[in-house]
């Protein structure tokens, strides 16, 4: 049984559609239509500026983890990018930081999708909802992963049409075609305090969680040894995936704050669907409530995918146990899949006793956290890649990252900036403090548990 597990390989059935729509799934979740509302309301339309920086960061990670990609279509992705690159304690603690972040956000994915749900339903708590699309999302990641991306593929292009509705309908209330107004000019965007209300230092201060927003985009890296022809699918998939991500966040949300007063934004309802409801389109609300629903689906499953592949990695290189490290018939970490399940339903159980929007804030940030030092992973082990690498090797590479290293260290160094920027924000320093210990414990047990195994070799 062992020897076949050891013969089995990850399933390559992903298309270069599906991996285009796995990161848009990852990224556009219910924290892009929810969590938006808090970063308006701390930055006003000056929170535009912010998504135009996380866009330009995407990029420097994006192409950073292409060239990586690329060149070694592997299943543990940066995690193992980082052992080779950087050391293998580190990937350990990036690695399990990893998948915890996302065991903890899915859940809260669920919670949000049974709470729309229950407003639909109010029979069926939203309790009840949200293990129903754990079991879900649960059978969609143990089937092949073909029907994994073909579900991904729809469920993202909803998000994408809804938004595309979002910037026709704010066009039209902008010039005063619909919504009962007239033109309106910079009479909203300018309002109340200007286009920076609160300073440009308020931008940077909301900079982790613009990341939140943006992240999922790595796990294109870990599908990357389940897609057909990577060499090809990998660069096209990451020059459109970049286009879009800049597009689909930064002309909605300048459009939002040119209809909608930032003062009014918040977490209790998607600023989107609020924004249209201000000018008496109240079925968009509706709508919206869907498309939230959606995102949540589609986040969860995006997310769920991406952590079972980071802890298999991180089993095929002996920082977890081995069980985690085996497939099923169909070329599924089945055993990843399940634990990281369980782990997501005891979120799911734990978070209806307490669904306060503090908590909902706290996880962004904490996924901010865990998130931005992935990234910089990714960003610091294409440098020593590169760096490794002759002029002859240099150019053999089938894809690379231009302007390097400026583009490369650019990556490195914002998100360390956006980092510092979370201890100077009161209602995020918090997440520093299970952030830092999620990254730092894993490190300090493998090197513990290496240098027993050193001293029983040499004994």
């Amino acid at each position: 049984m062992e020897e076949q597990d050891t013969k089995r390989q990850l399933n390559r059935g992903l298309k270069s559609r599906h991996l285009q729509m796995i990161a848009l799934g990852g990224i556009i979740g219910s924290g892009y239509f929810l969590g938006s509302g808090y970063v308006v309301g701390k930055a006003g339309p000056a929170s535009v500026l912010a998504y135009l920086l996380g866009g330009l960061i995407v990029y420097a990670v994006m192409v950073c983890l292409g060239e990586l990609a690329v060149a070694r279509p592997i299943a543990g992705s940066f995690i193992s990018y980082t052992r080779d690159y950087i050391s293998p304690a580190w990937a350990c603690g990036v690695g399990w930081c990893y998948w915890l972040t996302w065991v903890t956000y899915v859940p809260s994915e669920m919670i949000a999708a049974g709470i729309i749900m229950n407003g639909f339903f109010p029979a069926v708590s939203a309790m009840w909802w949200a293990v129903l699309f754990g079991l879900a999302i649960t059978f969609i990641n143990l089937s092949r992963v073909n029907l994994f991306g073909e579900l991904e593929f729809w469920l993202a292009l909803f998000k994408i049409v809804a938004l595309l509705i979002f910037c026709g309908l704010a066009i039209m209330i902008f010039f005063g075609a619909i919504g009962g107004g007239d033109y309106l000019g910079t009479s909203v965007l300018l309002s109340n305090g200007g286009f920076a209300p609160k300073g440009y230092w308020a931008v940077l201060l909301t900079m982790v969680i613009v990341l939140v927003n943006f992240q999922g985009s790595e796990i294109i890296g870990l599908a990357a040894a389940e897609s057909k022809e990577p060499a090809k699918t990998i660069p096209s998939a990451i020059k459109q995936i970049t286009m879009r991500i800049i597009s689909l966040y930064i002309i909605p949300m300048l459009l939002l704050v040119t209809i909608f007063p930032w003062d009014k934004a918040s977490l209790e309802t998607s600023v989107f669907a609020a924004a249209l409801s201000a000018y008496n389109l109240e079925w968009a609300g509706t709508i919206f409530s869907f498309v939230v629903l959606t995102a949540a689906i589609s986040c969860s499953n995006s997310g769920l995918y991406g952590c079972t592949r980071a802890i298999y990695a991180l089993a095929q290189e002996k920082m977890a146990p081995e069980f985690l490290g085996r497939l099923n018939s169909q070329g599924v970490p089945q055993n990843a899949t399940a634990l990281s399940i369980v782990v997501c339903w005891l979120g799911v159980v734990l978070y209806t006793f307490d669904q306060d929007q503090s908590i909902y804030t706290y996880l962004l940030a904490l996924s901010g956290f865990t998130g931005a030092i992935s990234w910089i992973s990714i960003c610091w082990s294409q440098y020593n890649f590169r760096k490794q690498l002759s002029s002859a090797e240099v150019k053999k590479l089938k894809y690379k990252a231009p302007l390097f290293p400026y583009i490369t260290q650019f990556g490195i160094w914002a998100q360390i900036a956006c980092l510092i920027f979370v201890a100077f924000t009161e209602e995020l320093r918090t997440s520093l403090y299970l952030g830092v210990p999620l990254l730092i414990l894993p490190i300090i047990i493998y090197r513990w548990t290496t240098m027993r195994k050193e001293a029983v070799t040499e004994s």
